[in-house]
C-alpha cells in the first residue's frame, strides 16, 4: 500500500547534524533503506519536514519505516495511506454513491 510519511525534525538534533557535517550521510542512510518513490522537503509549523511516498507491503513493516527517523533524528512521523488518480478512478465511487447516497 502506498503511504505518505510526514517527518518533522526537531531543531536541536537536526541543527547539530548540519553543524557537524553528518546530515548528508545520515539522510542518505535513511533514504537508502526506505527507497521512497518520492521525497519532498519543506517547513511545516516552523520546523524542517519531509514528505515521502513509500510502499508498505505489510503493516509489520511500519517500524522499519519509522524507527530510522526516530532513532537518527528524534523526529515525529505521521503515516497516511494515499492513492494516485488512477487508484481513485478504480475505487468505484459511483457505486458507493448509489449504495450509500
Amino acid at each position: 500500500m502506498r503511504m505518505m510519511m510526514h517527518v518533522t525534525f526537531p531543531h536541536e538534533v537536526f541543527n547539530a547534524a548540519v553543524r557537524d557535517g553528518s546530515i548528508g550521510a545520515k539522510m542518505k542512510r535513511v533514504l537508502d533503506q526506505l527507497k521512497p518513490e518520492a521525497a519532498y522537503y519543506t517547513a511545516t509549523g516552523g520546523r524542517r519536514s519531509a514528505f515521502l511516498i513509500v510502499d508498505l507491503a505489510d503493516p509489520s513493516k511500519i517500524p522499519s519505516l519509522c524507527e530510522p527517523w526516530f532513532l537518527t533524528f528524534n523526529a515525529d512521523v505521521d503515516l497516511s495511506p494515499v492513492m494516485t488518480g488512477q487508484d481513485l478512478a478504480a475505487a468505484g465511487l459511483e457505486g458507493l454513491g448509489k449504495a450509500w447516497g
